[in-house]
């Protein structure tokens, strides 16, 4: 981080310290405002075509036994930001969790007692300070890949992504200092599952296809999303996703395209809203015969398919909604590695190759 990003992060958090100094000095109640982060206070821009936060926000005071638990971890972890950026470290999320996790003097109450309440709390004090955690030297674990034709500088390391072995190179949490020194490549094409980056990295398919490819475990972490962002920004590269068929899938899709609900006040920095999705869809299961390989969905998946149909960026999208009624008719989904049973290689040769060059993609 810039040294000028750094002391305006610091600034945020030292001016809520001398707000809350206020508030005692002129005998109120200490409070802090935090938006409200819930669908009831998200909003789809259509002229964007990403997600908003609205202007709903919420109080939470020291003296109100229902708002004190919070209220504290969220200036706890306002004072463990403060002392990352004076001594120039970063912690991980974990970490975070254990610096906090104290007990009050004369009590037997911890400040927090799992890491869920320290995550939110960096969650609000993001939107308390309008710094992202990564601004505020707080990061998650690397849990994505890339490979593809591309030499970055990080921290005066020069790296090719196209050198680094069967592994490729580990995504971090904050890539904003990441320098592009060489991008070659057509594309970028997203992959939930590790396993089918692995597959399409041991056939060197970014080579043979001049692309990028990239993956994180399941859903997308933010450092995964900026990267993309970055790379379609910047290179105007096109990026695609590929997910299993199932609207656990379609939601990570949904995310990349248009920003995430909990973080919908970061849209403008992880979205992407001209991503395509790739597949797997309705389509390709009648095109190359993989309904031997549904697997039926449980109440639990046909609700959540109801619940992401009815968002306001799906509902009026006919190429979507044509997608929702095929999975709810099959009353199945299936995976990205039913494409194996074609051969173990058929995702590298045949599949992905014919849906780039015919651009079937769904918007």
């Amino acid at each position: 981080m810039a040294t000028k990003d750094k002391a305006a992060a610091k600034e945020k958090i030292v001016q809520l310290g001398k707000k809350l100094v206020s508030d005692i000095e002129k005998g109120t109640n200490p409070n802090i405002e935090v938006p409200v982060r819930s669908l009831s206070n998200i909003s789809f821009d259509t002229k964007a075509k990403t997600l908003v936060l609205g202007s709903k926000k919420a109080q939470r005071f020291f003296f109100n036994i229902g708002h004190v638990r919070k209220f504290t971890q969220t200036i706890e972890i306002a004072k463990i930001a403060k002392t990352l950026l004076e001594a120039g470290k970063h912690a991980s999320l974990r970490d975070v969790y254990y610096m906090a996790k104290r007990t009050i003097p004369n009590t037997d109450i911890n400040v927090v007692d799992e890491q869920p309440e320290t995550d939110n709390a960096i969650e609000d004090l993001e939107l308390i300070t309008d710094q992202s955690r990564e601004q505020l030297h707080m990061n998650a674990n690397k849990m994505g890949s890339v490979a593809g034709k591309v030499v970055i500088e990080d921290k005066g390391d020069l790296i090719d992504w196209g050198r680094l072995g069967s592994g490729g190179w580990s995504i971090p949490s904050n890539v904003e200092e990441i320098e592009f020194r060489k991008v070659t490549g057509k594309c970028v094409i997203y992959m939930e599952k590790a396993a089918v980056w692995e597959r399409l990295h041991e056939d060197k398919f970014w080579d043979k296809q001049n692309c990028i490819i990239m993956s994180s475990q399941g859903q997308t972490t933010r450092g995964v999303r900026r990267l993309l962002q970055r790379l379609h920004n910047e290179h105007n590269l096109p990026v695609y996703v590929l997910t299993d068929f199932d609207s656990y899938g379609i939601y990570i899709y949904s995310v990349i395209k248009f920003g995430s609900i909990g973080l919908a006040h970061m849209a403008e920095s992880l979205a992407i809203p001209d991503v395509k999705f790739l597949g797997i869809t309705a389509d390709d299961i009648n095109n190359y015969d993989l309904k031997k390989h549904f697997i039926k969905m449980k109440d639990v998946d046909l609700a959540r398919l109801k619940q992401i149909a009815d968002y306001d960026w799906f509902k009026n999208n006919k190429a979507w909604q044509r997608q929702f009624k095929m999975m709810k008719d099959f009353g199945s989904k299936i995976e990205i590695q039913a494409l194996s049973s074609k051969g173990i290689t058929f995702i590298s040769d045949t599949y992905l190759p014919e849906k780039i060059r015919k651009k079937d993609f769904i918007d």
